[in-house]
């Protein structure tokens, strides 16, 4: 049997060593470039596939998604209804605060839909959300889920006013973001001053 010449096994160490930092940099550079495109997504969906590697796969995927979705920006006469249809949930807050926060969770979806996203369930939307607006998809899911435990209550006892403002403080940080990229210069400003300034009537 022939042996090996000690150089030849230097050799293939150094390969494999090569090898092995090749592929440890593309990793590292997979993973910065995920965990700066989705800020703490990247770790809300570590923690909840429970591997990185899960994670990172899952990350990609919404991407090439949301690549082939059709996003647009709204037409001035959408911006300005879904402007109004705002104002409207606002001021609904001040002596319903449950029923405003019910519709700015359906307006969201609406506007969602009218920019391009598909209709699906929430945990999709927000998963595509994710994508290109990582920071105001947080907003959502937050809010979204005061609004979904309220629904389960028709009562409307289950949430506190508070925790209702928060959602709709939540939701405004989204609207802000989706509505304002417009195809043409809209007719008048979104903005109707804070929802941390409206303050529900006692019940």
């Amino acid at each position: 049997m022939e042996t090996i010449n000690p150089l030849t096994w230097i050799v293939i160490a150094a390969v494999v060593i090569g090898v092995l930092l090749i592929w440890y940099f593309i990793a590292r550079s997979r993973t910065n470039r995920l965990r700066s495109r989705f800020g703490d997504e990247y770790d809300r969906t570590v923690a909840a596939t429970g591997s990185t590697g899960r994670a990172e796969h899952d990350l990609e995927d919404r991407q090439r998604r949301v690549a082939a979705f059709d996003i647009r920006p709204l037409s001035a006469e959408e911006h300005d209804r879904f402007s109004s249809e705002w104002v409207e949930v606002k001021s609904l807050f001040v002596n319903s605060p449950a029923e405003a926060v019910l519709h700015a969770d359906r307006t969201i979806g609406s506007l969602m839909k009218a920019r391009g996203f598909p209709v699906a369930d929430f945990d999709q939307r927000h998963a595509d959300l994710t994508v290109d607006h990582p920071e105001v998809a947080r907003h959502y899911r937050e809010g979204h889920d005061i609004a979904a435990r309220q629904s389960r209550d028709p009562s409307g006892e289950a949430v506190a006013t508070e925790d209702l403002r928060q959602a709709m403080v939540h939701y405004e940080a989204l609207f802000d973001d989706l509505v304002n990229d417009v195809a043409q210069p809209a007719s008048r400003p979104v903005s109707t001053g804070p929802i941390g300034n409206v303050t529900a009537n006692p019940r």
